[in-house]
C-alpha cells in the first residue's frame, strides 16, 4: 500500500526545523562532544538490540550513529537535513558502509506501510514539530510485532526543574531546534505502541525506550 496523503502537517514548521540544523551542520558535531562522551555507550546498547531484517534510523543526522549499524541488517536512514546529511553520506562513504540515506520529513516518510522490521532514533522527537505525527508514521511503517528503539532527553518530572524547563524551552528551540521539555515516553504510548521497557539515566533526563507495534 502506498503512503496516505496527509493533510495534519505544519509544513512551515517543517521548514523552520530543516533552516535550523542546516545552520548547525558546520558545528553539530563539535557541538555534542561533551553530551557524546556519555551518549556513546547507550547508542551501542540500542544499536545492539537491532539484528536483521529491515531497519530505518529516522534522523540519522551526521551519521554518529553509522558505527553501530547491525551488519545483518539492512538499514535506511533519513534526515529532514540536506546538510547533515550529506555529513552522513561523507561517513558512510568513507567507511565503506551499506546505508541508503534517504532526505525525508519524520512526519511523512515515503515508505508504504509495513515495509520495516525495526526502526530506531536517537535525540530526535525533541525536535519534530509535531512528534505524534512523525510516532504514528514510523508505527505505519513497521510490519506488525516490529519493534521501535528511541534514545531520548525528557522533561524532568521535579516539579521544580520540569517548571523550569518548560519555562526554558521556548529559548532552547530557538538555539538548537530541540525541545527541552517533552513527554517522549508518553507520546510513544499515546501513538498506539506497546511500551515494552523505559531505562532512565542521567537522573531521568535521558530514558532508552524499547516499544513495540502490536500484531
Amino acid at each position: 500500500m502506498d503512503r496516505p496523503e496527509q493533510t495534519n502537517i505544519d509544513w512551515r514548521a517543517a521548514k523552520v526545523t530543516q533552516r535550523r540544523y542546516d545552520r548547525q551542520a558546520l558545528w553539530f558535531d563539535l557541538n555534542d562532544v561533551p553530551m557524546e562522551l556519555f551518549a556513546r555507550r547507550l547508542r551501542r546498547w540500542l544499536w545492539g538490540k537491532i539484528d536483521g531484517g529491515r531497519v530505518l534510523e529516522v534522523g540519522v543526522g551526521t551519521g554518529r550513529n553509522l558505527p553501530y549499524h547491525p551488519p545483518r541488517s539492512e538499514v535506511t536512514a533519513i534526515d529532514i537535513s540536506p546538510k547533515l546529511l550529506a555529513k552522513a553520506a561523507r561517513k558512510a562513504h568513507k567507511k565503506g558502509q551499506p546505508v541508503e540515506l534517504g532526505l525525508m520529513d519524520a512526519q511523512r516518510l515515503a515508505f508504504a506501510d509495513g515495509s520495516f522490521d525495526s526502526a530506531a532514533t536517537t535525540f530526535v522527537f525533541c525536535s519534530v514539530p509535531d512528534p505524534l505525527v512523525g510516532l504514528a508514521e514510523v508505527r505505519r511503517v513497521l510490519k506488525p510485532g516490529g519493534r521501535f528503539l528511541l534514545l531520548e532527553h525528557v522533561r524532568l518530572k521535579n516539579r521544580i526543574l520540569g517548571w523550569l524547563m518548560d519555562r526554558l524551552n521556548p529559548i532552547a528551540v530557538r538555539l538548537s531546534g530541540a525541545n527541552i521539555n517533552r513527554d517522549t515516553v508518553g507520546n510513544v504510548a499515546k501513538a498506539g505502541f506497546e511500551i515494552v521497557a523505559v531505562d532512565s539515566h542521567m537522573g531521568g533526563l535521558v530514558k532508552l525506550i524499547e516499544a513495540r507495534k502490536g500484531a
